[in-house]
């Protein structure tokens, strides 16, 4: 099995990173401290942070424009410019102690996006999709909604469920956005999956929170092939990034102490990722 070693990134220390992104269209890194509310970019070396005033689970590039969707508490808000404005309130479908917790954009376009409580009610929520203003449960009764990813062929959907321990496939149908015939594809036993990215060969890279590490599996089999060693004990996701070999890594320092803790970082793989992530039309 192959080993590699993450490299620290930026050593601003973060509560609960997540939501990596790479726009190669702006040459932009982009995530969200969840917790603070915080939206975050990188580009040309220059960062900027945006402050929501609630907790961001994810944000996601447009499409068509320069700028994100970001999946908050009580609502999808469009960021431009600096600003956010409303897009869709979620209190429909979000009890008043849920936030957004995870969120991409599926292969054509369509915002997949799931819910984890905010606070300590006991672990709960949804995955939901959010195409053209309307709002369609997509699998009821999750714990922890979290990592995403889809198959080269657009025919399965891979979805992590954390207080699961499991991480899930579908059967995926593009021209609906549906998903039907959820399955195992791995069982967790002592740590947690958390987000995670698919590369060009259909292999999936899982964030382990609580366990030091990424892991890269088979997409088809659950098979173990390698590992990334991270020196931040709760890996929270991780995307591929400019250079289409290289993982963009996020990680949570809540509670924790160790010099790593809530920093980002990069790995050098085995793998290329061009082209993988999708943005929201």
């Amino acid at each position: 099995m192959k080993q590699f070693s993450a490299q620290l990134l930026d050593d601003h220390k973060h509560e609960l990173a997540e939501s990596p992104f790479y726009d190669p269209r702006f040459g932009r890194y982009s995530w969200v401290d969840i917790t603070k509310g915080e939206f975050w970019t990188k580009q040309d070396g220059a960062k900027t942070c945006f402050t929501l005033g609630q907790p961001i689970g994810a944000a996601v590039p447009l499409a068509d424009e320069d700028g994100y969707l970001l999946a908050a508490m009580d609502g999808l808000y469009v960021y431009k410019n600096g600003q956010a404005e409303l897009l869709q309130p979620l209190n429909s479908v979000f009890k008043s102690y849920w936030r957004c917790n995870d969120a991409k954009a599926d292969p054509a376009g369509r915002l997949f996006f799931g819910a984890s409580v905010a606070d300590a009610h006991a672990p709960e929520g949804a995955l939901f999709r959010y195409d053209k203003g309307k709002i369609k449960l997509q699998q009821e009764n999750t714990k922890i909604a979290n990592g995403m990813a889809w198959s080269s062929d657009r025919k399965r959907f891979y979805f992590a469920d954390s207080t699961d321990r499991a991480v899930y496939v579908y059967d995926y149908d593009y021209e609906t956005g549906d998903i039907a015939g959820r399955r195992i594809l791995r069982r967790v036993e002592n740590d947690v999956p958390d987000g995670m990215c698919i590369d060009a060969d259909d292999n999936l890279w899982i964030a382990v929170w609580g366990g030091y590490r990424i892991e890269k599996r088979n997409g088809s089999t659950g098979e173990l092939l390698a590992e990334i060693s991270v020196p931040a004990k709760n890996v929270t996701s991780c995307c591929f990034a400019e250079d289409a070999n290289t993982l963009f890594i996020t990680t949570s320092g809540i509670d924790l102490n160790g010099e790593g803790d809530g920093r980002l970082y990069t790995c050098k793989v085995d793998a290329s990722g061009a082209g993988i992530d999708y943005a929201v039309k």
